[in-house]
């Protein structure tokens, strides 16, 4: 977009045309200097654009994740390409303002537009086009795998996620394991691709590379960010390493220690898990002794005869029992809840606002599973956060840092305990707190395990954005990041003809994932201080918010903010100081540790 020459200079070039001032040079017309009230111009008509621009985008996207077909697929690529390149554009276009002295909020808002695209595309549109075609063909190459025997017989993810959670042959894991991994072989050069690319945008814009860009929207130096990660972490290693000392030693009884070395990383199939990123379903090979509190809340469920609608409104009723407003009727109308029998969706959970206003809605396969009852509130806390900031600036109209956006639904979720679970007629008595170590058990098998994975996704892709990771080291360094920060190592050679890290959604599905490290965090700091809030006098992990409107208060108070101010303003609002802190983790699953410790006396821990 070229500079718009102001009135004043239009008058003195034609003032000169008719001077009568020699011609035989040519006139050279001295552009004014951008003012504040040129950035604040800018920014209403780039408001007032990328507002139709969300929502043209937003629809198409939500057809095609709804209805995977070659159509809509070319569809969504051309409305993210036309997404893309205006963004670009206004990107480069806020890039003129950066010399200039601005208010906070015009500098602040310049730099959310900077920052805008996950995947910043270069300033040319065959570039910017094939970008946004292999952000498609990735997307759907995920969407639509299937892992297909040799009897003919196929299994979609959703198949293949719950024998990874229920079965306990070896074998069998390690056969779905590896049948999934065979989905994302032919992403290795598409992405490859992709990064050569969006580094070329990020550079345009003044990054160093597509990583660089990422860090930088945290309201800190990008390495000083990374800093803060690896002290956070460097808190929460104790009590992983004492969690994965506990759970190595009970799969070696299991599954025999030939198998499941005592001294090395655990095999990634047995964990219960596709990614081995959360071990709750494999609670029964390493629970406590006489720890079983007396209910499942799967059993529970069915028992009271929840289908999909009724886990959606129970997880709603939470939120409402704090004071924020019922979800809109378009909300119900709109949403998907489970997966149609008759086309291809992207299963994978998910929020969504299509106009920045009010048309909220979730898409989820739903599972009638105590852990998709969790996801339901996770996804219900992305919406009333999208609620609660939806009369800033469209600017504005995001989570405090991303991290932020993710932690809202599972802190309230921390508060689905046994005393809540008896407040809402799902279970008659509350156990003594005896049973705790059970409890914590399996919320540190999903929240704990999880921590370490939260964190190496992106530490590889920034690796991979910078250059330190070679096209032809991908897998190589994918498991040696698993094996350094996890603990967890393929169960059978691989080699650069694989491509491990695109069976996780988020890496062909381009969503950073620092955002659920912090997310993992920062919900045991909102929890900590909600509770204080709510005048809780129990343990910290007995603690249940609901029903207290003090808390829904102060937690809205920090919602509203959206990304107005510096995240570390928003967290001081609800928890009083600005620093991310994870001894509120450590206080939570304090009884467990001790328990850890205790039966981990006699082992050799450590990889």
């Amino acid at each position: 977009m070229k500079t718009k020459l102001t009135l004043s200079a239009v008058l003195v070039a034609s003032a000169l045309a008719l001077s009568g001032c020699q011609q035989d040079k040519p006139v050279e017309i001295v552009k004014a200097p951008l003012t504040e009230k040129d950035a604040e111009k800018f920014l209403g008509d780039v408001e007032s654009e990328l507002r139709a621009l969300y929502l043209e985008s937003g629809q198409a996207q939500w057809i095609y994740a709804n209805f995977i077909t070659h159509d809509t697929a070319n569809l969504s690529a051309q409305s993210s390409q036309k997404f893309t390149e205006a963004v670009v554009r206004m990107a480069n276009d806020a890039a003129k303002f950066d010399g200039l002295e601005l208010s906070f909020d015009n500098r602040r808002k310049l730099d959310v537009l900077k920052l805008a695209l996950t995947l910043p595309a270069p300033q040319d549109a065959e570039k910017t086009a094939r970008l946004s075609s292999l952000a498609a063909q990735l997307d759907g190459m995920y969407g639509k795998g299937k892992y297909c025997k040799t009897d003919g017989s196929c299994l979609s993810l959703g198949d293949m996620t719950s024998i990874m959670a229920t079965s306990r042959s070896y074998e069998e894991l390690l056969d779905v394991w590896q049948g999934w991994r065979e989905v994302s072989k032919p992403m290795r050069s598409l992405y490859q691709e992709q990064v050569t690319l969006t580094n070329e945008g990020a550079k345009e814009l003044g990054y160093a590379d597509t990583g660089a860009m990422w860090r930088s929207k945290y309201d800190m130096p990008a390495d000083d960010f990374a800093n803060e990660l690896d002290r956070i972490w460097g808190q929460v290693k104790p009590l992983y390493d004492s969690l994965h000392c506990h759970v190595r030693a009970k799969l070696g009884e299991k599954y025999g220690t030939d198998k499941v070395p005592q001294d090395k990383p655990i095999p990634a199939h047995l964990l219960g898990n596709m990614w081995a990123q959360t071990w709750g379903n494999i609670y029964d090979l390493v629970a406590p002794e006489n720890a079983d509190p007396g209910f499942d809340v799967t059993d529970l469920l069915a028992k009271h005869n929840y289908d999909e609608i009724k886990m959606v409104k129970g997880a709603e009723k939470f939120f409402t029992s704090m004071g924020f407003e019922p979800l809109p009727e378009s909300f119900w109308e709109r949403s998907l809840f489970t997966k149609p029998q008759d086309r291809d969706v992207q299963c994978h959970a998910s929020a969504w606002n299509l106009d920045n206003k009010d048309d909220l809605r979730i898409k989820m396969c739903i599972q009638k599973t105590g852990e998709e009852f969790a996801v339901i509130h996770h996804e219900l806390g992305h919406n009333f956060y999208q609620r609660a900031y939806n009369k800033l600036p469209l600017f504005y109209q995001e989570s405090a840092n991303d991290g932020f956006h993710e932690a809202i639904g599972d802190t309230i979720a921390l508060s689905v305990t046994p005393s809540y679970l008896k407040e809402i007629g799902l279970l008659d008595t509350v156990p003594d707190e005896s049973k705790d170590i059970g409890l914590l058990m399996r919320m540190a098998l999903d929240k704990i395990a999880f921590i370490p994975f939260g964190l190496l996704v992106d530490q590889w892709r920034w690796k991979v954005f910078s250059g330190e990771i070679k096209p032809e080291q991908y897998n190589q360094a994918w498991w040696e990041l698993r094996e350094k920060y996890q603990g967890v190592m393929a169960p059978l050679a691989r080699s650069e003809s694989d491509f491990d890290p695109g069976a996780k959604y988020h890496v062909p599905g381009n969503v950073p994932y620092t955002r659920y490290f912090l997310a993992h965090i920062l919900q045991f700091q909102f929890h900590k201080s909600l509770c204080d809030i709510a005048g809780n006098k129990e343990s910290i992990h007995r603690c249940s918010v609901y029903g207290s409107k003090e808390a829904g208060e102060k937690l809205n108070e920090m919602l509203e903010m959206g990304s107005s101010r510096p995240w570390q303003e928003a967290l001081a609002k609800l928890t009083g100081k600005p620093e991310m802190d994870a001894n509120a983790v450590l206080d939570y699953f304090a009884p467990l540790q001790a328990y850890l410790d205790e039966q981990n006396k006699d082992r050799q821990c450590g990889w």
